[in-house]
């Protein structure tokens, strides 16, 4: 397949171009700035942004399938003065405009890569999210992403395009950045955490996980005009996860069995809700569809893939 990789520079498109490659599909990625370390196979153009006014055509023309990952994605503090009309211009009408225009190009294939904030921030222990199951997003990144999945639906309606939608759980793998990796610092060191008892349930997915499945929807003649949530099919509570990263970095995770409840209340004192609700809250997806309708399974465990990251991060620790 000939192939269009918008947002190729990012944690998951870095992950994914060594996977198309490996399928032989001719994929070109458009880029804000030449990526140095790309695959010499990988064609690069360059593109100003995702926005209404971004000319694709010279990009889009004889190309098959567009895979678009980029975004402005979701900050914990946003500034911005009408945060959810920033995230409109770039999450909806970026992505609206290269949709259409990938249509006149005659491409049959868009997948978009969404959120599992289109579902919600949080779900009730063992009560997990569907694919399609009603959207209740509470953030404008989460609003902005659900615009723009029904806006590709109706345009596929009108056009014939095939759309795919993927909503992630938090993404983790080797080079992960943000909480993840501020974990695995924290138990690098041995720094005793308060997370020794938490019960809650949450959804991960492991970065190979995530592009082999959106490897499966390139071609799945089932993906089409369907949404999907992934996963690697086992939650852990954050002590869990904890105690499971720590023994892949090969330091035990040293967790104090601090009761949930003392922590939100904490939290709720010093402004940091989202961080407590990440800790201690529930996210769960069911990802039975699929699994069912594309004939998928993760191929990559937990444990596996907690090994692979954290060996990433020891190696860079002794450079």
């Amino acid at each position: 397949m000939r192939i269009i990789l918008a947002g190729a520079s990012g944690f998951v498109g870095r992950g994914l171009i060594p996977l198309l490659l490996n399928h032989r599909h001719e994929v070109t990625a458009a880029v804000r700035t030449i990526m140095d370390d790309l695959d010499s196979r990988v064609k690069q153009s360059l593109v100003q942004g995702l926005s209404a006014e971004q000319d694709w055509r010279p990009l889009l023309n004889g190309q098959e399938v567009v895979i678009h990952l980029a975004a402005r994605v979701h900050v914990m503090s946003d500034e911005s003065p009408d945060p959810l009309a920033e995230y409109r211009k770039v999450n909806v009408e970026g992505t609206l405009a290269l949709a259409r225009q990938a249509v006149d190009a005659g491409v049959k294939r868009f997948i978009f890569i969404s959120s599992v904030k289109v579902n919600g921030e949080g779900t009730a222990l063992g009560a997990p999210y569907s694919a399609n199951a009603q959207a209740a997003p509470s953030d404008p990144y989460g609003v902005s992403k659900m615009e723009a999945e029904q806006g590709l639906l109706a345009l596929a309606t009108e056009t014939g395009m095939e759309v795919v939608i993927i909503r992630p759980v938090l993404v983790y793998g080797p080079g992960v950045q943000a909480n993840v990796l501020s974990m695995m610092r924290y138990l690098h060191k041995g720094v005793p955490l308060p997370f020794g008892a938490i019960h809650n349930r949450r959804s991960l997915v492991a970065l190979d996980n995530l592009v082999d499945l959106i490897a499966t929807c390139i071609a799945h003649p089932a993906a089409a005009n369907q949404t999907f949530l992934v996963s690697d099919g086992e939650d852990l509570s954050t002590t869990m996860l904890l105690r499971r990263m720590g023994a892949a970095l090969g330091k035990p995770a040293r967790l104090i069995p601090v009761p949930s409840w003392i922590l939100e209340t904490g939290a709720k004192i010093m402004g940091k809700q989202a961080l407590a609700q990440r800790l201690c809250g529930s996210l769960q997806v069911d990802i039975s569809k699929t699994r069912e309708l594309l004939g998928w399974t993760p191929p990559v465990t937990v444990d596996e893939a907690l090994n692979k990251t954290a060996k990433y991060f020891l190696d860079s620790q002794s450079k």
